[in-house]
């Protein structure tokens, strides 16, 4: 039996049938409703198992025998622009569970209207269910949403973070079957898993009104769940704080009764202030919890130190990336900023390889990436974003081993890279880009390095450019494509040459970060300011330049020495420090300078072991960092690749190289999960190495 798409007939609903397609744009059309569903189906034996499929228009809860069973559907990924129309791609979630008895009672509450940046909606509400049911006999029956589920408008749900009790229901009607036009696809990951964290009681006496603060032990993710005890009629509002910002986000309920809520409305929190008057003459008790969501962690591996503070900075990193990997990679839980945040997820991927190592959804933003691009013609909101890219692909790729990762890119890095061709001016660098963004989340002479001008953004577009060429050739040399290859290694080694020309101060002995030509009027936009006339030099463009090695390897050791000793200005983010540990990693300076670069992270992670803050240097004081921003994680992954030397010789860790190092630490063991299995090296000063590995992985030392 094949699944129909659901929702409210239109002939008793006709205002609550379409929506916006995102968050960010068209306003006007932001129909909210939510809509719940229910069918029961008693069968004549019991069941073993029961395998389900679902998605939902924007996002569904769903339950089973009044248990909860699955959270989503995935999400479509999205960018800052290009949301003018629907997706051609959308996606159905999978997962099983093991029931009692004979009888299931499936109830769906759905939410139409995208209401964080990275929702996104194909117009109209929806739902679909299909179900595979195995018995005890071992036969199976499929049974499927269609026109015999009922369907209700819950009012309650009044509009995002707005719950009132005191409106109930419609009445259950028969849903009605609507035109597929998501043609969703299933997602290659497992649906979040969830775990509920108690945050507290509330006992409210008639007509008394409470305050009470909540601290919790972390920085977590989740949905609010309120349940009130009662006859009366509770009102309230619950203030979600990371830990004292005044950036916060509200929910704003009434509790009728016996009621419960349960949000969708994904946050950060850390710490909840809880406000709530009894309108009754009875009392009532209410109980506040946090339903925590991530992707599901299989794999668990450490990297134990001699120094403890280190430790610590790297349970930080771990914990923050955790509540980060949701159904797509988030730059924090606060801001739910879609795909377009390349960088952020790039890092977060490598610092999965080295702690959970299930690497499917960072595969899966990849691919959602490749589907941004083809949506809008190679290009992407952020334009270094989408060169790193390409570095994220072939990393992720060796790390997995997933061939068909390569093969199903292949035409949106033809795109990508046929995009970046036209914004090569005559001299041989880029010239004549939409932007220079992204550079990092600080400003510079009331200048914001997220869209600076192109004397302070075009050396680094450059070198992300040289470095998308690079590893496109390897790419394209993996899948057997040599003419492409040859056309990057031409590209690039041209590039190349004029960045050293151009943009190398050979007095100096350092790069700046543009030239400093004005730009056509006509080119002047939000995103990319007028260029100015001072010529900059800073620590961005030389980091990038050993990073890259767009320079010999002599001229990136002076480079990193310079940038350690403070001999070049700047202040970067902990984002721009991945790349300064890469650079000391590949050019052999890891001994001297690894812990001193990390060391950095102390401090912030003292002032808050809840979750990682966003940065070190505050953009502007009118800005609250967050505090579960796992871009600035690296640690997690460049201390314990520092320390075992790691080099992924094979595709899928199959031959992995090491060449330990205990950095000046008295001991350390890291844990490198991988397929097969955990490496570990453990180390100890004065003796040698113990290695250990699956037979599967050849081990290099």
């Amino acid at each position: 039996m094949a699944a129909h798409w659901i929702w409210l007939p239109k002939d008793i609903y006709p205002q609550h049938q379409t929506t916006k397609f995102d968050h960010m744009i068209d306003k006007s059309s932001a129909t909210f409703v939510v809509a719940e569903f229910t069918k029961t189906y008693i069968f004549d034996q019991d069941m073993a198992s029961v395998s389900i499929t679902f998605s939902a228009d924007t996002e569904v809860q769903l339950f089973c025998n009044e248990q909860p069973i699955a959270t989503g559907p995935a999400a479509v990924g999205g960018d800052f622009f290009g949301n003018g129309k629907a997706r051609q791609w959308y996606y159905a979630s999978q997962t099983s569970f093991v029931p009692y008895g004979s009888k299931l009672t499936f109830f769906a509450r759905v939410k139409m209207c995208p209401s964080r940046m990275f929702d996104y909606s194909m117009g109209h509400g929806g739902f679909m269910m299909d179900a595979t049911v195995t018995f005890s006999d071992g036969s199976q029956e499929t049974i499927a949403t269609d026109s015999t589920w009922l369907v209700r408008k819950n009012g309650a749900y009044v509009k995002p973070c707005c719950y009132d009790g005191r409106i109930a229901p419609d009445a259950y009607v028969f849903a009605e079957e609507i035109c597929d036009i998501w043609n969703a696809t299933i997602a290659p990951i497992p649906v979040r898993e969830e775990k509920e964290v108690t945050v507290g009681r509330i006992s409210i006496g008639p007509g008394e009104e409470i305050e009470k603060e909540f601290d919790l032990d972390l920085i977590y993710a989740g949905l609010v769940h309120l349940k009130s005890q009662g006859a009366g009629t509770v009102c309230g509002a619950l203030i979600m704080k990371e830990i004292s910002e005044d950036r916060a986000i509200h929910e704003d309920v009434v509790l009728q009764g016996q009621d419960e809520y349960r949000s969708f409305h994904l946050d950060s929190a850390g710490h909840i202030s809880a406000t709530f008057q009894n309108l009754s003459n009875q009392p009532s008790i209410i109980d506040i919890s946090l339903i925590t969501t991530y992707y599901p962690i299989t794999v668990d591996a450490k990297t134990m130190l001699s120094d403890r503070d280190l430790e610590t900075v790297l349970e930080v990193c771990k914990s923050t990336l955790k509540y980060c990997r949701q159904t797509i990679h988030l730059d924090s839980p606060r801001h739910c900023e879609p795909l377009a945040c390349t960088g952020d997820y790039y890092i977060e991927a490598l610092m999965t390889a080295f702690s959970f190592g299930d690497m499917r959804l960072a595969e899966f933003d990849i691919t959602r990436t490749a589907e941004l691009l083809r949506h809008n013609d190679g290009r992407m909101f952020h334009t270094t974003y989408s060169l790193v890219w390409v570095r994220m692909l072939y990393d992720v790729y060796m790390f997995s081993g997933n061939f068909a990762l390569l093969q199903n890119c292949q035409d949106a890095l033809d795109l990508l890279l046929a995009r970046f061709a036209t914004y090569v001016g005559k001299s041989g660098i880029i010239e004549n880009p939409p932007d220079y963004m992204f550079v990092d989340w600080i400003y510079l002479d009331d200048f914001s390095m997220h869209h600076p001008p192109r004397a302070l953004g075009q050396t680094v577009l450059n070198m992300f450019y040289y470095m998308a060429l690079d590893y496109a050739q390897r790419i394209y040399g993996l899948l057997g494509h040599s003419e492409a290859s040859d056309r990057c290694d031409m590209r690039k080694r041209s590039l190349q040459t004029a960045i050293n020309t151009l943009l190398y101060d050979k007095e100096k002995g350092m790069y700046f970060e543009g030239t400093n030509q004005p730009i056509s009027p006509e080119a002047v936009y939000e995103w990319q300011p007028q260029n100015i006339e001072k010529r900059y030099y800073l620590k961005h463009s030389n980091i990038l330049a050993a990073y890259t090695s767009v320079c010999d390897s002599d001229t990136a050791v002076a480079l990193i020495h310079k940038i350690m000793h403070d001999e070049i200005e700047g202040n970067v983010q902990p984002y721009f420090l991945h790349y300064l540990l890469e650079a000391i990693y590949t050019h052999g300076l890891r001994e001297k300078y690894t812990l001193a670069v990390i060391d950095r992270w102390k401090p912030a992670v003292k002032e808050c072991t809840k979750g990682l803050v966003e940065g070190f240097i505050s953009p502007g004081p009118e800005y609250d960092f967050d505090h579960s921003h796992a871009w600035g994680g690296t640690p997690l992954y460049s201390l314990p690749k520092a320390l075992t030397g790691l080099s992924v010789e094979a595709p899928g860790c199959k031959t992995i190289k090491l060449q330990p190092s205990l950095l000046g630490l008295q001991y350390a063991k890291v844990e490198i999960p991988t397929e097969y299995g955990m490496v570990t090296c453990e180390l100890k000063q004065g003796e040698a190495p113990k290695v250990t590995a699956p037979k599967e992985i050849s081990i290099v030392i």
